[in-house]
């Protein structure tokens, strides 16, 4: 089968198409046809193994799983013999490790069958990014009508779905954005934006800051006094992944602080790594499926072309997701 293969750590330039053997699902694993997977700031990861602390999970010296991607959608091709809730022809989509490729493997528990009236290209643009605002307004920030929200990064894949998730629960979103991205993030149901080069989230130095309840950040760039500075006495802040920060650990040496912190102050600090589940891929398929949440394409690259695809990503400020097509 056809795959984009990687022998070491690096820039998009250490992505080849190639010929390799087609994967055998274990047990508890489904081969999936692939017809397009999607492309965000997790395969950046995976790609330069940075944090270097990640490392230890995805590979020392090089990556323990060469071939690229994280999340897919396709056709069951076949199943462990400890699966039973798929069958070859069903249509699926959640998380394919390696699914830059005609063939890729996954756990059964984090597959669910295709929401009916989206493509595969807008269904594998669902699984990491929207799985992941879904967590992120969870618990205490799930945002209560009327309430405020800020999502910072709110053009990029995972910050188009907060701002639609904030806006579905009845909060007022603003979001904040590079230049060009005001039009898509308004689309998405935000009722402010914020053009980060062209002003501060907090209103500058000398300026009483407005307070959000919810504070979604997906940027990493901003230090924590900054974000809490904007957040309500009583609000929630959500640290999504680990952006920015340091070449060993990232961003993840904010999130720490802000969860160390949390306890012997009055707001809600947290710090999201998202985890895949079958339940939240569930979830989104009934909201995609009664029209509530619509996946954002950005643009769609076929499978020869995902080093430029990857470029794009790193450059481009994508408005909503990248999609690789199989």
């Amino acid at each position: 089968m056809k795959a984009i293969v990687q022998d070491a750590y690096g820039s998009a330039d250490r992505l080849e198409l190639r010929d390799i053997d087609r994967p055998v699902p274990r047990d508890d694993e489904v081969l999936v046809e692939i017809r397009a997977a999607g492309l965000g700031p997790e395969v950046w990861h995976l790609m330069t193994g940075r944090p270097l602390v990640a490392r230890v999970a995805l590979g020392l010296r090089r990556p323990r799983n060469p071939v690229r991607g994280w999340d897919g959608a396709g056709r069951v091709e076949s199943v462990g013999s400890k699966v039973t809730d798929f069958k070859p022809g069903d249509e699926v989509f959640g998380n394919c490790e390696g699914s830059f490729a005609e063939y890729a493997r996954a756990k059964a528990s984090k597959l669910a069958h295709k929401p009916v009236n989206l493509t595969f290209e807008q269904a594998a643009a669902l699984p990491v990014s929207a799985m992941t605002a879904l967590q992120a307004l969870s618990g205490t920030a799930r945002p209560r009508p009327g309430q405020q929200v800020l999502v910072i990064g709110a053009s990029g894949g995972v910050g188009c779905y907060a701002v639609q998730l904030a806006t579905m629960y009845g909060a007022e979103v603003t979001g904040v954005c590079g230049p060009g991205g005001a039009d898509f993030v308004r689309s998405q149901g935000a009722a402010h934006v914020i053009d980060y080069t062209a002003g501060d989230i907090t209103g500058g130095p000398h300026d009483s800051p407005h307070r959000y309840d919810v504070v979604v950040d997906n940027a990493g760039q901003r230090p924590l006094p900054v974000l809490r500075r904007v957040l309500a006495p009583r609000g929630t802040l959500v640290i999504v992944g680990g952006e920015g920060g340091t070449a060993f650990f990232g961003g993840l040496t904010r999130g720490l602080r802000a969860v160390l912190l949390s306890p012997f102050v009055g707001q809600n600090l947290r710090n999201l790594v998202s985890i895949a589940r079958r339940e939240d891929l569930l979830a989104l398929k009934n909201l995609t499926e009664n029209g509530k949440l619509v996946p954002p394409v950005d643009r769609t690259y076929p499978l020869a072309e995902t080093a430029e695809a990857v470029r794009h990503l790193d450059r481009g400020h994508p408005r909503g997701k990248l999609v690789i097509t199989v």
